[in-house]
């Protein structure tokens, strides 16, 4: 799925969240030079003690090895979905914009669902300058021979998918499956202020 049709200016920041995505989902760190500047920063808020994330981490190689090489060492097939309609833009910042993962935990047999707000500044070249992270929820449910994952990830469009189709699909993934009956706490995007979040506000691009 891509996103509704986005005016020029629009398209290398959605780009550059696609490269990201890329990067992380499938373990391709060389991608990461597609969105991020070298001196970049990471911030991460955890409302959640399921997942553990450095607080700050700066630079692009530093941040490769935790979003990427990492990441990528202990979760495997790995979903990150944009949950929104369209993106906005303001002052070099994309509004807080919520996001789904759904992953495996292959030393756990577990199948791994969280969710939370990721927040956007990009500098003038369109190199993201900041990167927030905030994981407001991260669930860990048994999944052996890994049937919740496929069936979880099935059907959902990818990376970008609306709010009214991951409800949609969601619900009707815990009607086929009644295991997965604790997705529906995910069903709907994070939509909290951000100061409940812990996330910054827009900060200055330079």
């Amino acid at each position: 799925m891509t996103l509704p049709p986005l005016a020029p200016p629009y398209l290398p920041y959605a780009r550059a969240l696609e490269a990201y995505i890329d990067a992380k989902d499938n373990t391709r760190p060389q991608r990461m030079a597609d969105a991020f500047r070298a001196d970049a920063e990471l911030t991460v808020s955890l409302a959640t003690s399921a997942i553990a994330f450095p607080a700050r981490t700066v630079g692009i190689d530093a941040i490769t090895r935790t979003l990427v090489t990492d990441f990528g060492a202990t979760y495997t097939q790995c979903r990150t979905y944009y949950v929104c309609d369209s993106l906005t833009l303001s002052d070099g910042a994309i509004d807080p914009l919520p996001w789904l993962v759904v992953m495996r935990e292959p030393a756990a047999s577990a199948l791994r669902v969280g969710h939370g707000v990721y927040r956007w500044n990009f500098d003038h070249t369109v190199a993201v300058s900041h990167f927030h992270i905030h994981i407001a929820r991260m669930d860990v449910v048994p999944d052996a021979d890994g049937a919740l994952i496929h069936a979880l990830q099935g059907n959902l469009s990818y990376p970008w998918l609306t709010p009214a189709e991951l409800e949609t699909r969601f619900l009707e993934h815990m009607r086929r499956e009644p295991r997965l009956a604790f997705a529906k706490t995910f069903s709907r995007p994070v939509e909290a202020p951000l100061r409940e979040h812990g996330i910054p506000g827009n900060l200055t691009a330079t």
